[in-house]
């Protein structure tokens, strides 16, 4: 003959242990059957309510967010169009490119003074590459080839790449200014000469 099965002291069989329930399952146990012991019909229908406050709520928050994200589109911010790349005596003969990354220029100087090239292709826009063993500049995408002084003379750019404006501040440092350029277009006179496309005498 099987055991009786064991009572509580209050004569009741205890209840089997709880199981596992993620929070969507325990939440909707505790709607569905509320706690035996806190039965009461309005405190069910009340809490029941505020749960359904509480998601539309949740919901009409979120729509209002994406809304406000409406008014706020996304910008680019570009670099700056005017900078400091420091002093004269800071750049050697010949081409220097720790600014290529940062500003997309390369900073040269020769026998006339400084100048800035602004390191774009007139072909289609892309940056070269400047090759030391060859002493020039390399556009990679359709071969156009640049002197050292920005010159086109291989390949299908049409003109030589622009040159910014350049100044020297009170303190002496170069100012780069890109939203000045000189350019050199096919079959008209040359800008590099002008005053503001190089610095002589530095």
């Amino acid at each position: 003959m099987a055991n009786p099965t064991p009572e509580s002291p209050a004569g009741k069989t205890p209840p089997p242990p709880p199981s596992k329930l993620s929070l969507s399952q325990a939440l909707f146990k505790i709607l569905k059957d509320p706690d035996p012991a806190d039965s009461d019909p309005q405190k069910v229908v009340l809490r029941r309510r505020r749960f359904v406050i509480a998601s539309v709520l949740g919901v009409l928050g979120v729509n209002f967010l994406m809304f406000l994200r409406f008014f706020f589109p996304r910008a680019l911010y570009e670099p700056k169009t005017r900078f400091r790349i420091g002093y004269p005596s800071d750049f050697g003969f010949g081409v220097d490119t720790k600014f290529q990354n940062q500003y997309r220029i390369w900073v040269v100087r020769n026998t006339e003074g400084i100048f800035v090239i602004s390191a774009i292709c007139t072909h289609l826009g892309c940056t070269p590459d400047w090759k030391p063993s060859e002493n020039k500049f390399k556009c990679p995408c359709h071969g156009s080839g640049y002197d050292p002084e920005g010159i086109n003379f291989e390949g299908p750019a049409p003109r030589p790449m622009d040159r910014a404006h350049v100044e020297l501040d009170p303190e002496g440092q170069i100012v780069v200014d890109l939203s000045h350029v000189y350019r050199w277009p096919k079959g008209e006179p040359s800008q590099f000469g002008d005053e503001g496309a190089i610095l002589r005498n530095v």
